[in-house]
């Protein structure tokens, strides 16, 4: 059975097949992938690679974790599960869904887990929101305006 290893510590000028080279040496590599920055392509200086069995995966634990390579000492272990959902499942999510003012928090929900919502509260500062359990109302788009403004109302 194949087994997937995270390769931290990268040169940032590695490429794929570099990558798919250096781990061929411990065995037969079944795919090799560099994580790289969506909008400029560049290496963010890690991938995956994954070798045809858990023997050769071990033996490529064994062999390059710590070797230095462009100038920076590897980081191979065995790679962790991923985890469903997408961009930031593990952190927690936020509120519940709904909708959202335009001053930061809202009416029955919110998004972010920095204080988007807690519901039925006003549409000016949120109350308690998100699982980080933050103040909602300076996250708005008004800055400290807010702290002046709730006297008014």
């Amino acid at each position: 059975m194949a087994i997937r290893l995270y390769v931290g510590n990268l040169s940032y000028s590695t490429t794929q097949e570099e990558l798919a080279e250096i781990f061929s040496e411990a065995g037969s590599v079944a795919s090799a992938s560099l994580m790289t920055d969506r909008y400029s392509g560049q290496s963010r200086g890690f991938g995956f690679v994954e070798m045809a069995t858990d023997e050769e995966g071990q033996n490529a634990i064994r062999l390059l974790n710590g070797r230095n390579i462009g100038g920076r000492d590897l980081v191979v272990n065995e790679a962790r599960p991923r985890t469903e959902g997408g961009f930031g499942a593990a952190r927690g999510g936020g509120g519940g869904g709904g909708a959202r003012s335009s001053y930061g928090g809202g009416n029955s929900g919110g998004g972010s887990s920095y204080g988007g919502g807690g519901g039925g509260q006003s549409s000016y500062g949120g109350g308690r929101g998100g699982d980080r359990g933050g103040r909602g109302g300076d996250r708005g788009g008004r800055g400290n305006a807010d702290r002046y403004d709730r006297d008014r109302y």
